[in-house]
């Protein structure tokens, strides 16, 4: 009996593994597994994002760098230098008695010289004539200068306009520093504007209170010519200005 019972179950088996397909396999869950494996794709999908926005910020700063790199498109330069080249044109063309060290000396050694009893009446009314076209040539001049300086001020509206619109839009640090220093450009232009026209106001103040002071000198000696005994006065035809 003991023989046909183990018989009987081998048979079983065999029936029962027959009728089980070949490729039938079980499946078994694990927790543990599969929360480390979520775990484990949520720390890669962390990383990745990462370097996403680092990829991002480090194109930003290019971008950046660029418009801190990037030049100002306006530029005031030759404007302000035309200005200027107007300016010192009109200097350049002062009259008589200049801007010149040995002009100035060879004036003041020979018309504007103090009047001497050795010089002759003639002399005396030419030095006095030639004092005299010497102020109005420097009032001239003056004059002249103060209008190219008020010319100049409709240019440098325009030009001042310009740069601080295109530092108010400056793109970056490069492009704001230019406007800067155009505007401390025009700043320059306007300085040498005023120095101008305080040398040409300056000179014309000069002469003529040069040619007082000779005027005095030259009235002291007609006078004492005049009062010398003997020599009397003589007049003459003397044709003071033309």
């Amino acid at each position: 009996m003991r023989r046909l019972g183990l018989a009987a179950a081998a048979a079983i088996a065999l029936i029962f593994d027959a009728t089980v397909p070949a490729r039938a396999q079980w499946i078994v869950f694990d927790p543990n597994n599969y929360v480390q494996n979520v775990l484990t794709a949520a720390r890669e999908l962390q990383q990745i994002t990462n370097q996403i926005t680092s990829l991002q910020n480090e194109a930003q700063m290019l971008i950046n760098q660029a418009k801190n790199l990037a030049s100002l498109p306006y530029s005031s330069l030759q404007q302000l230098q035309s200005s200027i080249q107007r300016t010192q044109q009109l200097l350049a063309q002062a009259q008589r008695v200049a801007y010149d060290v040995q002009q100035i000396d060879h004036a003041f050694s020979t018309s504007y010289a103090p009047a001497a009893s050795s010089q002759s009446d003639q002399l005396l009314i030419s030095n006095a004539q030639s004092r005299w076209q010497d102020s109005y040539a420097a009032t001239q001049d003056a004059l002249r200068v103060q209008a190219g300086i008020v010319g100049n001020l409709d240019t440098n509206r325009i030009q001042m306009s310009a740069l601080v619109t295109s530092s108010q839009s400056a793109s970056g640090a490069l492009q704001a520093t230019q406007a800067g220093n155009q505007i401390l450009a025009l700043n320059a232009q306007q300085l040498a504007d005023l120095t101008a026209l305080v040398a040409a106001h300056g000179r014309a103040q000069s002469l003529e209170a040069a040619q007082r002071a000779a005027a005095k000198d030259q009235g002291r000696e007609q006078l004492r010519r005049f009062l010398t005994p003997g020599q009397g006065y003589q007049s003459s035809n003397v044709q003071m200005f033309h």
